[in-house]
């Protein structure tokens, strides 16, 4: 099976990209923090508040500290994931396969434990975390096999 892979400048893009993103991201996630400049009107396809009705091709006053992190931490991410090796063979291509399947599994186990043990709101915040959490796995996995391996060849 032939996958094209993005060339390997692009990994340390998705780095540059991704760090920030995801420390900025824990900051916002844990202190409330909002920049209020960034509190302006978008375009929404969809909205529904609680208590209020569904408006469909609307504009809405938010906050896009969220939004923009978001979109940030998974351009990062996917660079990253997606990105050639230095050297790409076929045992570095098992790897990337190995790390993928593991960690699509390793999410759906996760999903599954919380669809049975967590409910409420806290169940809201669980499926905004598993968002993220298969490109978190998967780089995690791989780089870690990576340096493993780098470790055993002389």
């Amino acid at each position: 099976m032939n996958i094209s892979l993005l060339p390997n400048k692009f990994k340390t893009i998705g780095w540059l990209i991704l760090i920030p993103a995801s420390i900025l991201g824990l900051v916002v996630i844990y202190t409330d923090y909002s920049i209020e400049w960034l509190n302006i009107k978008t375009f929404a396809i969809l909205n529904k508040d609680f208590g209020k009705s569904t408006e469909m091709f609307t504009y809405l006053e938010t906050n896009l500290i969220n939004t923009i992190l978001g979109s940030l931490f998974i351009i990062g991410g996917l660079l990253v994931s997606f990105s050639k090796e230095k050297t790409e063979d076929e045992y570095i291509s098992s790897l990337r396969l190995s790390s993928l399947m593991w960690a699509v599994l390793l999410n759906y186990l996760i999903l599954l434990l919380s669809f049975l043990f967590i409910y409420g709101i806290s169940f809201l915040n669980i499926m905004v975390y598993n968002m993220f959490t298969v490109l978190i796995i998967f780089i995690l996995r791989f780089h870690y096999l990576i340096y493993k391996n780098s470790k055993n060849t002389p």
